[in-house]
């Protein structure tokens, strides 16, 4: 979320849906977005999580069977990857008679990514602060009169590409600018102090580092801002870009959005809650 690198997240409604649960041989069914290739399936994120739920109930994971719907695009910014492992973790947590918790989820979730934000949002929902290790997150209510308008091009920036670029030393001035607006996330949300959204997601940490990897991307934001969109960042690594507006002028936002999206999508989303689960 622009200043709030590895630090801050927002779940939004898009959800991956996941059924499955012990079986004689891992089972790795995929239907959604894009194409996943395994060597084995066994080796997919939800189960790489399930088997690491299991290592920290100190016991041996049993083989896995899964059908995956997933709307969420790869490799986008979107958080596909901390949904999976999410996934995972709490069907772990399900087949162990809740004996993880959804904090226990989370940890496994946060330790299997290396940062908390994605994975806290994916567990708890809402708006997101996340830190560690050891890894803890606060989740925060967002206000329901505030909509997500992204715009998902069709290329993608995988993460560690999208990691790689980013300098390994950064000025103690960009440090402290970058402080001082990830704070202000939770204070401006929270006190309705929309006006100041937008200096809470300028950001010196990431985005400008890889900006060659986002041709156009800097100019969709400042087309949403002019618009109406109260803040505008790139989603995770990119190359999504994401604008919060008020609903009354979403559909607008949306508009300003598309020539970036090009021939991907724009979509427009609510803030959600953490995963469920039932039994079937």
């Amino acid at each position: 979320m622009g200043s709030g690198y590895d630090a801050l997240g927002l779940a939004l409604s898009l959800f991956l849906e996941v059924e499955g649960g012990r079986a004689e041989a891992d089972a790795f069914d995929y239907q959604g977005d894009g194409e996943v290739v395994l060597e084995r399936p066994g080796d997919s994120l939800l189960h790489r999580a399930w088997r690491r739920a299991w290592e920290a109930l100190g016991e041996a994971a049993p083989p896995l069977r899964v059908e995956v719907r997933n709307p969420i695009p790869l490799a986008r910014g979107l958080g596909s990857s901390a949904a999976a492992i999410v996934a995972g973790a709490a069907l772990a947590d399900l087949e162990s008679g809740g004996r993880l918790g959804r904090d226990g989820v989370f940890q496994v979730a946060a330790e299997l990514e290396g940062h908390p934000d994605n994975a806290g949002a994916s567990a708890y929902g809402g708006f997101v602060v996340g830190f560690g290790p050891p890894w803890r997150a606060l989740s925060l209510a967002f206000p329901e009169d505030l909509l997500a308008v992204v715009a998902v091009p069709p290329f993608e920036v995988p993460t560690e590409r999208a990691r790689a670029v980013l300098p390994p030393v950064v000025p103690r001035e960009d440090a402290v600018f970058n402080l001082a607006r990830a704070a202000l996330w939770p204070a401006a949300l929270l006190t309705g102090r929309y006006d100041l959204l937008q200096e809470a997601a300028r950001d010196r940490l990431h985005q400008p580092a890889r900006a060659s990897l986002l041709p156009g991307a800097g100019e969709a934001m400042e087309a949403a801002y002019r618009q109406g969109a109260l803040a505008a960042f790139v989603g995770g690594a990119g190359p999504a870009v994401a604008a919060l507006s008020r609903r009354t002028q979403a559909a607008t936002v949306a508009e300003a959005l598309r020539d970036y999206a090009g021939d991907g999508e724009v979509m427009v989303m609510e803030s959600a809650g953490g995963y469920t689960w039932k039994e079937i």
